[in-house]
């Protein structure tokens, strides 16, 4: 997998390099805009890491420009509260976004989750079906199974359960999962969050014996892939 990042700051650069390499990807670099774009539509990269604030094109537009052409995946770099800018960013195109300063931990699992998605081959799934045991959600219908058996959602505890299970093994915060299901104009209380993961793990059968929605206490919640951790 080649990972192009396009960053101005130079310290960022080698540190990512070092550790993308170090984990097994092949990496490029560029420190403006106008070239970073010029090699993302090369076609030669599996996966961009784009910073918003770069000379000569605005990361934006950088998304923006590339998006006319090409479907590459991208993360989007943004500033820790720049929220403009990752919604700019998610309706521009990016897949996903990350805020400085991030953990290593946080940016490969979030590289993962964009590339497995980006490959449907890489799911461990049939045809669009997402899985994880004897769950099985097929995004297509909107339909949803475990151990066989049907089992109905509303579109809320849809579109939630849908979410995290394309975001296994990294841990969402409650903002996060609010504004993807509910919408950054939603008002209400961030509790409400808790309240519809209840609701889905009653309809999904989620135990405390076989449990596949974790609860990060004071972060969020998190699917994890165990066979993977195995």
């Amino acid at each position: 997998m080649r990972i192009l990042i396009i960053e101005d700051e130079a310290e960022i650069v080698r540190f990512l390099t070092l550790e993308l390499e170090h984990e097994g990807y092949q990496t490029a670099s560029c420190a403006n805009g106008r070239g970073g774009l010029e090699l993302a539509l090369t076609g030669e990269y599996d996966l961009v890491l784009l910073d918003v604030m770069l000379p000569e094109l605005n990361g934006i537009e950088v998304l923006r420009r590339l998006r006319k052409e090409s479907g590459v995946p991208v993360i989007l770099v943004t500033a820790r509260d720049a929220v403009m800018e990752k919604v700019n960013g998610l309706d521009t195109g990016a897949n996903d976004y990350i805020t400085k300063p991030f953990h290593i931990e946080e940016l490969l699992a979030r590289i993962r989750m964009v590339l497995r998605t980006a490959d449907p081959a890489a799911q461990g799934t049939q045809g669009d079906a997402l899985s994880l045991g004897d769950l099985v959600v097929a995004p297509s219908s909107r339909q949803v199974t475990r151990g066989g058996e049907r089992v109905d959602l509303t579109k809320t505890q849809y579109d939630l359960l849908e979410y995290l299970l394309r975001n296994r093994d990294i841990v969402l915060t409650r903002d996060q999962i609010l504004n993807h299901v509910w919408g950054y104009s939603y008002a209400g209380s961030s509790n409400v969050v808790d309240v519809y993961v209840r609701y889905v793990r009653n309809r999904i059968r989620d135990t405390d014996e076989n449990r596949i929605i974790e609860t990060v206490r004071g972060i969020g919640y998190v699917i994890r892939d165990k066979t993977r951790q195995e």
